[in-house]
């Protein structure tokens, strides 16, 4: 193996945002590259090799394989394999969640001199209340020390959650003031509209029993049950817009044509997992009937909306 100049970058640490950062900074260096995201626990053996062969059109490319720790023996030996004799057209990005699992494969990757990013846990309130300053920093705008706690208090187990505060606080807050503690009471009270996608995401995942919770929450928060079918409906049309697409496509090349932004695509490729065709069918033909009934066709819009998201979700794994 000989030591590397631009084709090889590593991510080590757990958090999702950052590591999500860095590989969108690296990607930004090659605008024109095909990327490709590869999910250590969902490949199987060959698939590694063969997104890594040379394009034969010597075209650039990115290939980025995430949580590498849970790599098999064999997928590792693929890698290291591959770095043995790289592509000079080729960006591989390794992201190691930490720990001692797959540290053998980083070891050997580290004493070929990648370039290395840190994406460690922030953990304590001072190291948060330093990201948010940052961000805001960012972003242009100031925040008072009150504000940064209050976000602090309310958001700080989920750095992701923290970020995209930062950056909707931003943009609702009139440009010349300064953030405070009242504004981010009014941001809170405003994100009670988006548990009505917390309800989707778990039907979509066939979770029903979390599913009815969050449906019983939101409802008990002022939730209009109208907000929680329309999360519901933006959900499968998503579903259905990505399983139609081709699967040899990576998600920023079919973002413009989907009109969807590539997490999205990658969130709903994922979801897809468990879905039929069949399946699908069956939870449009549910949503349909219950739109129905929130408009005025049930007597009773709660209890509809339950029975609903249970067929829905059971539909899940269906023939």
């Amino acid at each position: 193996m000989v030591e590397n100049q631009v084709g090889l970058v590593l991510i080590q640490g757990p958090e999702a945002l950052l590591a999500d950062r860095v590989i969108t900074n690296v990607s930004s260096r090659f605008p024109n590259a095909q990327i490709s995201n590869l999910h250590a626990d969902e490949l199987e053996v060959g698939v590694i090799t063969d997104s890594l062969a040379p394009s034969l059109f010597g075209d650039q490319r990115i290939v980025v394989i995430r949580d590498t720790q849970d790599l098999t023996a064999e997928c590792a030996d693929e890698v290291l394999a591959y770095l043995e004799d790289e592509d000079s057209n080729l960006l591989l990005v390794l992201w190691h969640k930490g720990g001692v699992k797959g540290k053998g494969l980083i070891d050997k990757v580290k004493k070929l001199q990648p370039e290395v990013f840190s994406a460690e846990a922030i953990k304590k309130d001072s190291e948060k209340a330093e990201f948010i300053r940052s961000e805001f920093k960012v972003l242009g705008r100031k925040i008072t020390t009150e504000a940064i706690q209050a976000l602090i208090d309310s958001l700080g187990s989920d750095l992701r959650e923290l970020g995209a505060a930062c950056s909707q606080l931003a943009s609702d807050v009139a440009l010349q003031k300064t953030i405070d503690q009242d504004d981010v009471a009014k941001y809170q009270q405003g994100r009670v509209e988006s548990t009505g996608f917390d309800v989707a995401d778990a039907v979509v995942d066939g979770r029903t029993a979390e599913a009815l919770i969050s449906l019983r929450n939101a409802l008990a928060t002022g939730t209009d049950p109208v907000l929680i079918v329309s999360a519901l409906a933006s959900s499968f049309r998503t579903l259905a817009k990505v399983s139609g697409s081709s699967k040899g496509l990576n998600p920023y090349e079919l973002a413009s044509s989907l009109a969807l932004p590539p997490w999205q695509i990658e969130k709903a490729r994922r979801q897809l997992s468990g879905w039929s065709e069949s399946g699908l069918s069956k939870a449009v033909i549910a949503l349909a009937a219950l739109d129905a009934d929130i408009k005025g066709a049930a007597a009773d819009p709660k209890y509809a909306l339950e029975r609903a998201l249970m067929t829905v979700s059971s539909a899940r794994g269906t023939r």
